[in-house]
């Protein structure tokens, strides 16, 4: 009994990290400074070759006494619209591969799981849920992209971990539930 009921805690915990994640992404694509990829692209095509300075200009001199004034600053992955389309990429995919795993959970593993109580791995779906609700509560880039990293690191463990489950069933019954997941990970793993 206890094991029928860790998979739909684990599937109710993956759908609200699903919900969380699908309002960052609807957040982050509303906001205004977010390029769409297409625009990334066709902005890297109309850039052409850099302008060369014309004859007689050199680099700027630097006037006496700014030597050591000026402070370097710290390259700020906000700024640069790549990464950001790149956030944006792997948030997608993110969201996308957690839309499958759970579609594959309540359809093909759910009858199994009632069938065999087959053990699941309560402890990653908790994780996953609460790494993508710290997402949500700190939109900061570097924060959120640290985040990012590690939804998408915890999905791919929970995906394997049940990959490994399957292996343990018989065989007449293991071999569609293994082939979903490893399609649902093989897309994860396509970045």
């Amino acid at each position: 009994m206890a094991y029928s009921l860790s998979l739909q805690a684990a599937i109710n915990h993956q759908i609200v990290a699903l919900q969380t994640l699908r309002v960052l992404q609807e957040q982050r694509d509303r906001d205004l400074g977010q390029p769409t990829l297409e625009d990334v692209s066709v902005a890297t095509e109309q850039a052409g070759p850099p302008e060369q300075p014309e004859k007689g200009e050199g680099p700027a001199e630097e006037k006496p006494g700014e030597e050591g004034n000026a402070v370097p600053q710290p390259w700020d992955p906000s700024q640069c619209s790549l990464a950001r389309a790149v956030v944006r990429t792997v948030l997608a995919r993110v969201v996308q591969t957690t839309a499958q795993l759970i579609q594959v959970e309540q359809t093909i593993l759910a009858p199994l799981h009632q069938e065999l109580n087959f053990p699941v791995y309560l402890k990653d779906s908790i994780e996953f849920r609460n790494i993508c609700c710290h997402m949500a509560q700190h939109g900061e880039e570097p924060i959120f992209d640290q985040d990012l990293n590690a939804a998408y690191k915890c999905l791919k463990t929970i995906i394997k971990k049940l990959i490994h489950t399957m292996l343990s069933l018989p065989a007449d019954v293991r071999a569609l539930s293994c082939m979903a997941l490893r399609q649902v990970l093989q897309n994860h793993l396509d970045l």
